[in-house]
Parts: C-alpha cells; structure tokens; sequence
C-alpha cells in the first residue's frame, strides 16, 4: 500500500525533472505529507496535443461509472497483479495512464501490536521520481459537477522496502514515461513497467512519529529521526 507520500521539490524542479511547462491555471507547491483525497499534481498527455500537461487531481480514483464518490476511499492504490482485470482499473488502464510526481514516500514498519515506525523511502540522488498511475473523469450527476481523481499502482516490494512494508509504488524510470503514458493497443499494454524498483538505487530512513497526522505538513516530516 501506499498512503501517504511526499513532494518536496518546487514547481520548477518539478517541471524540469518531467520536461514539461509548469501549469497556468493552479500552482505546484511542495507538500510534505500527501494524504488521500487531497488534490495534487499529475501528469498526463493532452487530448488535444499528444503533449505533457499537468492536471490537478483528487487522489482516490473514482470511475466513470460509479454511481457516488464514496468508492474513492478504497482506490487509492490499484495493485500491478489485478490492475489489468479489475473493473475499477481496467479501463483507465487502457486509456488513462499518468505519472505521479513525487520525492519519496513513507511506510510504517510494524514493530509489535501497538507500534508501528514510519519510514521515509526515497532515490539516493535524491532526485524527484514518478509513481504509475492511472487517472480518471467522473461527473456528479446530482451537481453535474466534473472530477477528476487517480490512483497509484503499487506492486510488492524490493529488497529495502520488504522489511518495511509487503507492498510498495511502482517507480518508473525516466526511460519509461512516455512509454508509460503513450496510447497503446489494449492488447500490449505496458504492464510489463509495474515491477519492483532498483533497491540499489534507494534509501531508507526512520522518521518522526508527526508524520502519522495528515494535518503535520512540514519539512521536518522528511527528516531522519534520532
């Protein structure tokens, strides 16, 4: 699982790392704590162009054919084994793909029945990363008011994040995102992408307790604890 992340490169960096204009419409700033059902960056191809774009999302896919938005708050991950025949996933998948942009992510490693010490997991360089993801367009037909929400697919874990957690995010390499997002015959899709990331390329440190509260948004989150 993955259910809490973080961003702490600004809008620039961001824009540089993907290769991409920074938006005009809404602003990117770093976010220390990234908590389902917030609305954050995601980057995907422009209908229209073909080309990079940020769009501002809610993170908890919702389907075009749900009936609420409730669904939400159990699609925050989609996992690389099933992705491909669920039918919450399936055809975002499909049509839908995207990067989450990011700096690292944190799990909490269970120590006994009451204890658990997050961790923040991010590349040695330090450098901004991007999960796979898959984003979609659902419309309130109460309101008629448009959403657009993703979902971050998480497949099992490498040799650092195993001792922490029986899941991580898929990271793409830079290599690999416009493979990723690039529209393909349904029938060789890139799936082949969603496998554990290079271990060797990734550090592990523990960090604060604070970091369990969604309403803690510092830089502090991200430093190794004593």
């Amino acid at each position: 699982m993955c259910g809490r992340y973080y961003r702490r490169s600004d809008k620039q960096r961001i824009a540089e790392a993907f290769r991409i204009g920074m938006p005009t419409t809404f602003d990117i700033l770093p976010s220390y704590n990234v908590a389902p059902q917030s609305f954050q960056p995601v980057i995907r191809l422009a209908h229209e162009t073909g080309e990079r774009e940020f769009a501002q999302m809610r993170w908890g896919l919702v389907p075009f054919w749900s009936k609420d938005a409730k669904i939400a708050y159990s699609t925050i991950n989609a996992k690389a084994e099933t992705v491909a025949t669920s039918p919450t996933f399936r055809e975002a998948l499909k049509r839908r793909r995207c990067l989450v942009p990011a700096d690292g992510f944190y799990e909490w490693q269970k120590l006994d029945a009451k204890n658990r010490q997050p961790y923040a997991i991010g590349l040695k360089d330090g450098a901004p990363l991007a999960f796979a993801g898959l984003w979609e367009w659902w419309t309130d037909k109460a309101t008629n008011q448009p959403l657009e929400t993703y979902t971050i697919i998480t497949t099992e874990p490498n040799e650092l994040t195993a001792p922490i957690h029986n899941r991580m995010p898929v990271i793409l390499a830079p290599r690999d995102y416009e493979r990723w997002m690039a529209p393909a015959d349904p029938a060789r899709l890139p799936v082949d992408l969603l496998r554990p990331y290079d271990a060797d390329q990734m550090k592990s440190w523990k960090v604060s307790a604070a970091v369990g509260n969604v309403r803690n948004n510092t830089p502090e989150l991200c430093v190794e604890a004593d």
